[in-house]
């Protein structure tokens, strides 16, 4: 079963949460708006006075009551992990192009960290274990392996699509429209054995995609 995407009362993507944790928005008022047409049905009890069972639909989209998201400096970010690295880059080898499952991939400095390469988003891409050891403490451009797509940072709501594997179209439509168009979720699927089209990355066919390990909670 999908998760709910529960947003703060301006729009803000908060945190995933299940449908239990949605009924008790629901039942303590918390819930100002909804969005999405899938709605989830729970059953409470039967009632003594009309001898109905009380039922709650919980629609795929929620805005609850209180203090609003407030985006500081890195905030917007996503957290940096290996998953999420791989989730990002679409478990695509940044040099040979390959498709590899992500125990199969290494999270690869592009500056060598002996070199002052930083662990930042924009430092940091999928390699596969052969390209990761070929390329060794050099720079892509002294091993003469030019990087097939360029490291980005993805922002709060690509961290939302990227962190759940089932997404409603409701909530992957309303998460999308805050993804800016450099993010490869933007670029075109390519074949798992050859490396994308250098025009693939900022492409503006709408392709979505989420690979990474489930995240109960995007804080």
């Amino acid at each position: 079963m999908h998760d709910v995407l529960v947003l703060d009362i301006a729009g803000t993507p908060v945190r995933w949460v299940d449908h239990e944790s949605a009924a008790a928005y629901y039942a303590s008022g918390k819930v100002r708006w909804e969005l999405g047409a899938d709605r989830v049905v729970l059953h409470g009890g039967i009632s003594r006075l009309h001898g109905s069972r009380s039922t709650l639909a919980i629609a795929a989209i929620i805005a609850i009551d209180g203090p609003r998201w407030k985006v500081r400096g890195g905030e917007d970010r996503a957290p940096l992990s290996r998953s999420m690295v791989f989730a990002r880059d679409r478990h695509i080898c940044a040099y040979c192009g390959g498709r590899f499952t992500q125990a199969a991939l290494e999270m690869e400095h592009v500056t060598p960290s002996s070199r002052g390469g930083l662990t930042v988003w924009q430092n940091v891409v999928s390699a596969c274990r052969a390209c990761n050891q070929r390329k060794g403490n050099r720079t892509p451009e002294s091993a003469s392996m030019p990087l097939l797509y360029v490291p980005y940072v993805p922002n709060r709501h690509e961290a939302f699509i990227l962190a759940n594997r089932r997404i409603l179209a409701d909530q992957m439509n309303f998460l999308l429209a805050g993804v800016p168009r450099h993010s490869r979720l933007w670029a075109p699927e390519s074949p798992p054995d050859q490396p994308p089209a250098a025009s693939a990355i900022g492409a503006k066919k709408r392709v979505p995609h989420s690979s990474a390990g489930r995240g109960r909670e995007n804080r």
